[in-house]
């Protein structure tokens, strides 16, 4: 192969060669994930989960009304019944109606800890729709990369195979020895098994792609440049403070955590409740219920007021306040942990990015370098002054710097989107994704549920939202033929 031939194979293999009409796009790839990835329907019904709390809490302040009926029936009677005195059946209900008026706090405080948990759940259910998408980005550009190494080691056995040709030529008419073909052989087993390697990694690198997406990648394009990025990391801590979602959920479950103090308190306070009773019974025609009015029929009404006051509960209302307490404190460590955490991964995520993309610029000069040296050694051996194994080692290196230059460009990328991710910036809304309607609002659903009182109201029976792969081929290491 002629060197600007070279370099025109190998300009291909760095945009993963022309795009054709049906390529998948990272963009595609992310949208199909929002919409179909099992993890993320399953975090969003977790969600609708957590709303309920809200309106289970506030349930315990609100009217309960209960009704009961009975019907028995007399089998024996040791005494007599003269003038039907005692009924033989008897059919009885009554109804009760209980309002709450003063729970020591209690309903008020937890339904305020269950709005709370909603906001956490809320941000719990953005970092996992980042974090989805970042494994998304990586599974894309692991499919990327495993092609381009496929791709250039595909070019290097081809090279070596017409090396080796070259060689076993020129052995054959006595102006190189055996040695360098056995040489020539050798380097060419080698990059087979590279190639066979590169294959198997591509495999492992699509199949992840199918797990996270849903379905088998196309002819992927190269990946649109990011959006936002921070020029130094305290800009990027900065933002992360202020918008990481797993803080974000972190800080609320410890403000939960203090209502969760005072409804652990209400326990040692009284309780005051309005209530009322209808009953009525009937003995069916068999007996007399009242004998002073003759009646077969009764009927009562009741109402009143009724408080609970605690004296002693056996140390029970300080126990469950001491181990809300405990539970507060340990939120409060744990907002600081995940703090720690986010400024950590910020920080390492930056410098990944930015010694990426110094890898890239250095690894452009040793491709350039490598290939001026390959065709050097190439023309010199021409004139006699460079043997075959000077040219064996001076396409390994190039192919080395080609590997390199690839795998940097990934790196860059996977690690510029996880950079996005954790200052809470790689969701759905940040990334304009056209989902084919609205995007999915969590705050939708609480807004639906939250006022909901009456004990008939539900919905349909759930049905999977996520694609099954079951279907999909098996992949291969095969890369699609550029048009």
């Amino acid at each position: 192969m002629t060197p600007a031939a070279s370099r025109i194979a190998m300009a291909a293999l760095l945009v993963l060669a022309a795009s054709p009409a049906q390529a998948d796009t990272l963009r595609e790839a992310l949208v199909s994930a929002y919409n179909t990835n099992p993890t993320l329907q399953g975090a969003r019904a977790a969600q609708r989960a957590t709303d309920e709390n809200v309106v289970i809490e506030r349930s315990s302040g609100l009217p309960s009304v209960y009704g009961e009926a009975t019907y028995s029936e007399v089998l024996d009677d040791t005494y007599s019944n003269p003038g039907n005195l005692y009924p033989d059946r008897q059919a009885s209900g009554s109804i009760s109606l209980s309002v709450p008026v003063y729970s020591g706090g209690a309903v008020r405080n937890s339904v305020r800890a269950a709005k709370v948990r909603v906001k956490a759940g809320q941000a719990d259910l953005r970092a996992t729709e980042s974090a989805i998408f970042s494994q998304v980005t990586a599974a894309y550009m692991d499919v990327v990369l495993s092609e381009a190494v496929v791709g250039l080691n595909t070019h290097l056995v081809n090279s070596l195979e017409v090396n080796l040709q070259a060689t076993s030529d020129r052995f054959e008419i006595g102006s190189l020895t055996r040695t360098d073909v056995a040489q020539s052989s050798s380097r060419l087993a080698l990059a087979q098994g590279d190639l066979r390697s590169a294959q198997a990694s591509l495999v492992t690198a699509r199949e992840r792609y199918i797990q996270l997406v849903g379905h088998a990648p196309g002819k992927l394009t190269p990946p649109p440049p990011l959006p936002g990025l921070p020029a130094t990391a305290e800009d990027a801590v900065a933002a992360a403070l202020e918008s990481n979602p797993d803080l974000i959920a972190a800080q609320e479950r410890a403000r939960a955590a203090g209502y969760d103090i005072e409804v652990a308190g209400s326990t040692r306070l009284p309780t005051i409740e309005l209530f009322t009773t209808g009953t009525a019974s009937d003995s069916l025609g068999t007996g007399i219920l009242d004998t002073t009015s003759g009646q077969d029929r009764t009927t009562a009404a009741t109402a009143g007021v009724r408080a609970t006051i605690p004296i002693f509960q056996g140390g029970r209302p300080a126990a469950l306040e001491r181990q809300a307490q405990a539970g507060a404190s340990a939120a409060m460590e744990q907002q600081i942990a995940v703090e720690r955490d986010v400024i950590a991964q910020v920080r390492a995520a930056f410098s990944s990015w930015r010694a990426a993309n110094a890898i890239i610029e250095s690894t452009r000069s040793a491709v350039s370098a490598a290939e001026l040296s390959l065709e050097g050694v190439q023309a010199e051996n021409t004139v006699g002054n460079r043997t075959i194994l000077d040219i064996l080692n001076a396409e390994q290196e190039l192919q080395q710097a080609r590997v390199q230059l690839v795998t940097a460009q990934r790196n860059a990328y996977v690690a510029g989107f996880s950079l996005l991710a954790a200052m809470g910036r790689a969701e759905a809304r940040d990334l304009d994704l056209d989902t084919g309607g609205p995007l999915y609002d969590p705050q939708d659903n609480y807004r639906r549920v939250r006022g909901k009182i009456f004990d008939w109201s539900f919905d349909p029976d759930p049905v999977p939202q996520s694609t099954r792969t079951v279907d999909t081929p098996a992949q291969d290491g095969d890369i699609p033929a550029s048009e």
